[in-house]
This record gives structure tokens, sequence and C-alpha cells, in this order.
């Protein structure tokens, strides 16, 4: 029977070149067909079944794989490996989309440094780009470009503010004024 449902997610990762966990979300949403769904309920659970993946997938060679019962799609970066898991019976072509433009968007926020540092030191675009992407075990968003744009900061810079000596003067007569005016009014 095919999978007519919108949650496609079980897991998203990112685990350094150690094993480490770097992020790490786990979706169990109440309306999920596979909210019953076997282990990975416990930190216990969810460490042995990291270790395990790791394990199975640290060098470098394919980019699927089944592990325990779940679908693992995975990507090696520099000191990092990302994965998205999903049901055994998923769409491993849509889990690899969303692995793909996860990937590509945090490239572009993090200019281009993925790496496990910037990933730490960028955490909270992590979460915020993994949150555009999926949600609640639903595959949102599987454009990077758009996903990028969502989360990026605007840059205050500060050739937009120009301060001179005629803004401060403007300032300075606007205050003036302002005192005269509630001076009078006493």
């Amino acid at each position: 029977m095919p999978n007519l449902t919108l949650y496609t997610t079980t897991a998203f990762l990112i685990l350094d070149s150690d094993g480490q966990r770097v992020l790490a979300k786990y979706y169990r949403p109440k309306g999920s067909p596979y909210g019953d769904t076997k282990g990975l309920t416990t930190l216990k659970e969810q460490k042995s079944f990291e270790k395990g993946l790791w394990e199975k997938t640290k060098k470098a060679g394919s980019d699927i794989i089944l592990y325990e019962g779940h679908l693992a799609v995975y990507k090696h970066a520099t000191d990092l490996i990302f994965y998205i898991i999903g049901n055994a019976e998923e769409n491993e072509l849509m889990l690899s989309l969303a692995l793909n433009s996860f990937y590509d968007a945090l490239t572009v926020l993090l200019r281009n440094q993925v790496e496990r540092r910037a990933v730490l030191e960028n955490y909270d675009l992590g979460m915020l780009c993994l949150d555009e992407t999926i949600d609640d075990g639903v595959i949102v968003e599987t454009d990077s470009t758009t996903i990028a744009s969502r989360v990026s900061r605007p840059r205050a810079d500060a050739t937009d503010i120009v301060i001179n000596e005629q803004t401060i003067m403007n300032a300075y007569q606007t205050v003036k004024e302002k005192m005269q005016q509630r001076i009078q009014q006493l």
C-alpha cells in the first residue's frame, strides 16, 4: 500500500566526524500514522541509534541506508554528516531533496563554511533553517533560496544612517523648539 501521508520525516541529525551530536531533532507528531514506531523516544535510544548509524555511514560512499527499520539519507560535509531519517516505506527521493535543500540553504547562510565550528556558532540559524524545511515531520519547503531568505538576518549597515553636521543641527533645532513649547505651556 502506498504511503499517503504528509509525515515523512522521523528525525534530522547532524553528527560530527567523531559521531557526536551537533544538532538533532526527532519528530513524533500525534496525527502521524508512524507515531507509535519502535524506539527513538528516549535519549538513550536516540544516542544508541545515532552511534550505530554513524558507525555504518562514517566512511563516504553511498548516500542512503536502511538501518534498524529506518530509511536514512545522508550527506558528508567537511567534518559533519547530515542525516534525514524516515520510515522504511518513505520516498527516498523526497528525503534526499529535503536534505540537499537544507544543506544548500545552510551553505548560503554560513557563507560556504559548513563545518562543525560554524554550525555551532550559528546554531540558531541552523535550527531556523531546519524549521523552515521540516515542520513537525512534514517537509514544507524544498527550495534552498526560499529557506535561506526566510532565515537570513537583515544586515545593519552603518552606511544607512548618515550622521553629519547638518543632521546634528536639525536634531538640536528640533529639541530646542520642543523645549520652548514646553516652557511656554507652563
